[in-house]
């Protein structure tokens, strides 16, 4: 069958095609569902590669699917429709549309007024999504390795390490049984001749458009200039560059996240708060409710089959953070609220138990209160000292003071990776180095890293990290801290419960080795499902690729920040992630907040919980847009064209 799509004569006709569908759908092995398989359940779980179990947590479905961490660049469908985690190279569907004019038994007639679902486990969101997936049973016709044969009897898998809603996921070349079917190489075909079957559409990249000073690029998007006509005539011209070329297009990437569809004051929504919360998208969503839908259970401590579920999608996240830090050994991830906690921990566990009276502690000046407060109310309890390392008028670690503070008597040196009020990126790895020549063991704070460059703890070598979870595309109430284990094995835990234990009388107690003696009670295990959720998202773009974007998009937002009038930039280390504090003279930094947010910009304004570094700079307080790889560059010019205006009317 030989289709040309541009002679109208020679499409098939519509009948056919509908004729053809349906066959191949009810001839699909049933799954037991009483109103069969849902074509657009198929089409919607190709799209997403979310697979037909709904496993959120692992992407990988019977297509193949382009690998975001290899530089691979994605095209789009028209307009821009289809999101990073919705294109697959063999079926791009138009998402405004996908029914088209195949059946759908939750609708009714063409007006698709939806029936009544209740009692079906079908919820409102799945029909605006288009997702119709029978949730009484989400294998449906798909192969599932732990399901026995067609009346899918569920084997046992308890204490196996591998959860009954993990399908099968090997990538398979054609539609799941399609050797079983005559007509199915006349349904290749037809689809072949379509292009949105055949090839994957193209889209648009930022390209570079101008270069600034020697240190700032500027780029440009396909949807212009980089500059409004609000205060373009107040910029300087800038010759040509040439040479960056993003890896993702963040503007399809922002419709993975649906706050960001939010309006404010009748504006798009612009997140420039990214350094207090990142938001999350949709596929973290989807498998929080996933589980709470299909896997809830306590984990561990039950033979049933939730347990199993839940204790593997549990355990599987622990895995998927080991390998996302490239730590030794999934023994070394303790799950905990957040970087706040994991600080905590240490000081009230390993501190109290190592340090005595006269032992010093270093931290920097860059340090959140969350890294500082801990370490004082064990120095005071304790009789330690307590001895900060200075930085220089840009924000930078100044390495030869930092090496006269060590000595004997130095046992921990605990320090940010990031700056959250400066954004500055220290030298961790020498800081580590040098403390550990002296005999001191160390505490990296990797709150406002993680989602911004790569962390590698075995490279670095750190005796203990933390970072929170809603700092990486994840939820909040959900963080991590890493020790190593033999660290942690000799450390005391310093909550006593279910879960930890290994033993109890009434004289004495056992723990477990880490990870579960520092995990009492329930633990938040959905929560740290979504953050193994997070982590796979984070992985599919590509955690280099989301450095080199936002470091482009720093520069951008920098070069024209600086010519501002009256804006003083707070944190000009060469080195530096993606934060951009500032105050403007004449007006307050809350109402600078104020007026922005009157626009739609969401920025963070105070003291961040880092005064010691604020009062540095002689500051209280700054104004603070951070970025993510979901903004772009038309989210900066609407920030610096609200500050002209701002000032206009002043």
């Amino acid at each position: 069958m030989s289709i040309n799509i541009n002679q109208p004569q020679d499409l098939p006709d519509i009948g056919f095609l509908e004729n053809l569908a349906n066959k191949f759908f009810t001839e699909l092995p049933s799954s037991g569902s009483a109103t069969g398989i849902n074509p657009y359940e198929l089409n919607y779980d190709y799209l997403t590669s979310q697979g037909n179990s709904g496993d959120l947590s692992n992407y990988a479905g019977n297509l193949p699917e382009p690998d975001y961490g290899k530089g691979i660049i994605l095209n789009s469908a028209s307009g821009g429709e289809v999101s990073p985690s919705g294109i697959n190279p063999v079926n791009a569907i138009d998402l405004s549309n996908q029914r088209n004019t195949l059946p759908d038994p939750h609708y009714a007639g063409q007006g698709k007024v939806p029936q009544s679902v209740a009692g079906q486990g079908i919820s409102p969101s799945a029909h605006y999504q288009g997702n119709e997936v029978d949730l009484s049973d989400p294998q449906t016709s798909l192969p599932d390795p732990h399901f026995a044969g067609e009346g899918r009897n569920p084997k046992s898998v308890a204490g196996s390490g591998i959860s009954p809603s993990i399908r099968n996921q090997e990538v398979h070349e054609s539609l799941p049984f399609a050797s079983e079917h005559d007509f199915f190489p006349d349904l290749s075909e037809v689809l072949s001749g379509i292009p949105s079957f055949a090839s994957t559409p193209q889209i648009p990249t930022f390209r570079p458009s101008g270069l600034g000073d020697a240190s700032y690029y500027f780029l440009q998007s396909d949807h212009g200039s980089y500059l409004t006509n609000e205060f373009a005539k107040e910029k300087k011209q800038h010759p040509k560059a040439s040479g960056f070329k993003a890896l993702f297009d963040a503007n399809l990437v922002k419709k993975d996240f649906p706050i960001l569809q939010e309006r404010i004051n009748g504006r798009p929504l612009i997140w420039l708060d990214n350094a207090a919360t990142t938001q999350k998208p949709r596929q973290v969503i989807d498998r929080i409710s996933y589980f709470y839908q299909h896997e809830n259970s306590n984990i561990h401590r039950a033979a049933h089959e939730l347990a199993a579920r839940a204790t593997d999608a549990y355990e599987a996240a622990r895995e998927k953070v080991r390998a996302f830090l490239n730590a030794g050994s999934t023994n070394e991830i303790v799950f905990v609220r957040g970087a706040t906690e994991a600080i905590n921990l240490v000081a009230k566990s390993w501190g109290d138990q190592h340090l005595s009276a006269g032992d010093e502690i270093i931290v920097s000046n860059l340090e959140h209160h969350a890294n500082i407060v801990p370490w004082q109310q064990l120095a005071a309890r304790k009789g330690l000292k307590l001895r900060v390392i200075p930085v220089d008028d840009d924000g930078q670690i100044l390495l030869d003071e930092y090496a006269k503070l060590l000595n004997p008597k130095t046992k921990l040196v605990t320090f940010t990776q990031v700056s959250n009020a400066l954004g500055t990126v220290t030298p961790a790895k020498k800081i580590i180095e040098l403390a550990h020549q002296a005999g001191a063991k160390t505490l990296l704070d990797g709150a406002q890293s993680v989602s911004h460059l790569r962390v590698d703890l075995q490279a670095l070598d750190a005796d203990f990290f933390v970072f929170s979870g809603h700092k990486v595309f994840g939820p909040t109430g959900i963080g991590v801290l890493y020790g190593k284990e033999d660290l942690l094995n000799e450390t005391q835990p310093w909550q006593g419960g279910g879960n930890m234990i290994k033993d109890v009388t009434f004289e004495h107690t056992q723990f477990h080795q880490a990870p579960s003696r520092f995990e009492a009670g329930t633990g938040n295990i959905a929560d740290a499902v979504g953050l193994g959720a997070a982590i796979d998202y984070v992985n599919r773009l590509g955690i280099d690729n989301i450095n080199q974007y936002e470091h482009y998009l720093l520069l951008y937002a920098t070069n024209l920040l600086k010519d501002v009038p009256g804006l003083r930039l707070v944190g000009t280390a060469p080195d530096k992630a993606s934060v951009l504090s500032f105050t403007l003279k004449g007006f307050t930094n809350d109402e600078v907040g104020q007026a922005l947010n009157k626009e739609g910009i969401a920025v963070r304004t105070g003291h961040h919980c880092a005064q010691p570094i604020l009062r540095r700079f002689g500051l209280e307080s700054t104004v603070r847009p951070s970025l993510a790889f979901y903004n772009t560059c038309e989210d900066i010019d609407t920030l610096v064209e609200s500050l002209y205006k701002l000032k206009r009317n002043k």
